[in-house]
């Protein structure tokens, strides 16, 4: 009976201004089946550091967080009072 937890991002997603929602799935595995399984999701903000993601966050983030991307994401939190 070999238990071994495994962490992989499953889902990005790029919203309307910008953001990229990123879930990370934790699962417990027994003898290669899951046994147990939970979910962590964080956002990446357009002007965030990214540079600890994963790779494919990595690879979108700097395909999507343009400076006019980051300049609109900036100016819509400061009108928000953010």
């Amino acid at each position: 009976m070999a238990l071994e937890k495994v962490q992989i991002v499953d889902r990005i997603e790029v919203v309307e201004n910008g953001s990229v929602q990123v879930r990370t799935k934790t699962a417990i595995l027994e003898d290669g089946k899951q046994i147990s399984g939970s979910y962590h999701r964080h956002v990446v903000a357009p002007g965030a550091d990214y540079s600890g993601e994963d790779a494919r966050v990595q690879a979108i983030c700097a395909a999507t967080h343009t400076p006019e991307v980051i300049d609109a994401y900036k100016s819509a939190t400061a009108a928000q009072g953010v």
